[in-house]
């Protein structure tokens, strides 16, 4: 079985298509592009060329649901859930931050993923690899850099936009602990969200497409003035 796999959490856009045995076709990956809506299908036909098949050829479709840009997000899903209701095919969502983080399967060292949030705050979490296995430490947050550094002791490597723009704040913070990322590594790769993708595919433990909706973590501003009104 084939899949297709999306990501438009952050500037990037990406799309691949992967067999379920692991398999790489295809993958396009547009960097620094806020206007998904105008690319991705573009994107997506293009692997799809690329992987000689046609759309309803695919089996099954993967997408990440965030954390990320909240229009980037809605775009991506809105996108995938279309797709998936026409052709009948399942679906699987996944964690950006997952996705970052599975990029850092060679590393031995605690894996801290950030994503620029905006309002000077990040998107983190924590993970390791434990036997070629990616295990996720605790919650996903949202919150300040400072924040996302608390109580580490030990040797980490740091991916993904948020990484970047806050470089001298996390080596001034950890110093020779703080270990980054190669340049390929902090661009989210839409290959990465199917490889994490397939176990669920392969077990038959797909998302229900009705209640597949963005994982923004903290409200849009436009939540927040509504709050604010009522208030």
């Amino acid at each position: 079985m084939k899949i297709l796999a999306v990501d438009t959490a952050t500037a990037s856009c990406s799309a691949a298509v992967m067999r379920t045995d692991g398999s790489l076709l295809a993958e396009l990956t547009k960097g620094e592009t806020r206007t998904h809506s105008m690319h991705l299908m573009n994107i997506i036909n293009c692997v799809c060329d690329l992987s000689g098949i046609e759309i309803g050829d695919l089996g099954g479709f993967a997408v990440t649901v965030g954390p990320g840009s909240f229009t980037g997000l809605r775009i991506g899903i809105s996108t995938i859930k279309g797709l998936a209701w026409s052709l009948k095919k399942p679906v699987v969502g996944i964690s950006s931050l997952d996705a970052l983080a599975w990029q850092c399967h060679q590393s031995d060292y605690l894996i801290c993923p950030l994503l620029d949030a905006r309002k000077k705050e990040v998107y983190f979490c924590r993970y390791r690899f434990q036997r070629g296995e990616l295990k996720k430490e605790g919650i996903e947050q949202v919150g300040a850099p400072e924040q996302a550094l608390h109580d580490i002791r030990e040797p980490s490597l740091f991916v993904g936009s948020g990484a970047l723009l806050y470089r001298e704040i996390i080596s001034a913070e950890l110093g020779a602990l703080a270990q980054f990322a190669s340049a390929t590594q902090h661009v989210i790769r839409a290959s990465s969200v199917a490889g994490l993708s397939l176990s669920k595919f392969n077990a038959c433990n797909t998302d229900d497409i009705a209640l597949l909706v963005p994982h923004y973590i903290r409200k849009s501003d436009a939540e927040f003035k509504g709050q604010r009104k009522k208030g």
